[in-house]
């Protein structure tokens, strides 16, 4: 068995600078500047992302970070008076703020998607409370 020693991810964009701005400005995430010209995204609850430029990035068309909060209509709304617009997803049943709304209907977690300026889709969502037991 392989014994690795340490993991993290990473995703690219095409603008480093408007990655930084957005992350640590609009996200409000820790970001460091990494070794050539990379950068560091210090993720809640641990763990760390690295992000690359690729001058001819092309978005993933999934999600490819998930932040996760307790309160998803407060951060929704956080979110949006710092200038994130939500995505909406045909045939997905969302609110008028974009929440696409799993935990009342026990079918997953309170979610709402947006992209950051690179085209990468994020996610925020509120997972149901844990059994009580």
């Amino acid at each position: 068995m392989v014994a690795f020693t340490y993991a993290f991810s990473g995703f690219a964009v095409p603008d480093i600078d408007a990655a930084r701005t957005f992350y640590r400005d609009v996200v409000g995430l820790e970001v460091t500047d990494a070794m050539m010209g990379q950068l560091s995204i210090d993720l809640p609850g641990g763990g760390w992302v690295l992000v690359y430029p690729k001058p001819d990035h092309a978005p993933a068309v999934y999600t490819m970070l998930n932040l996760e909060v307790d309160d998803i209509d407060a951060a929704v709304d956080e979110l949006a008076g710092r200038g994130v617009e939500f995505a909406r997803y045909d045939g997905l049943d969302q609110d008028s703020r974009g929440i696409a709304r799993g935990i009342a209907s026990g079918q997953g977690p309170d979610i709402a998607w947006f992209t950051d300026p690179a085209g990468n889709i994020i996610s925020v969502l509120q997972n149901p409370p844990a059994p009580q037991g």
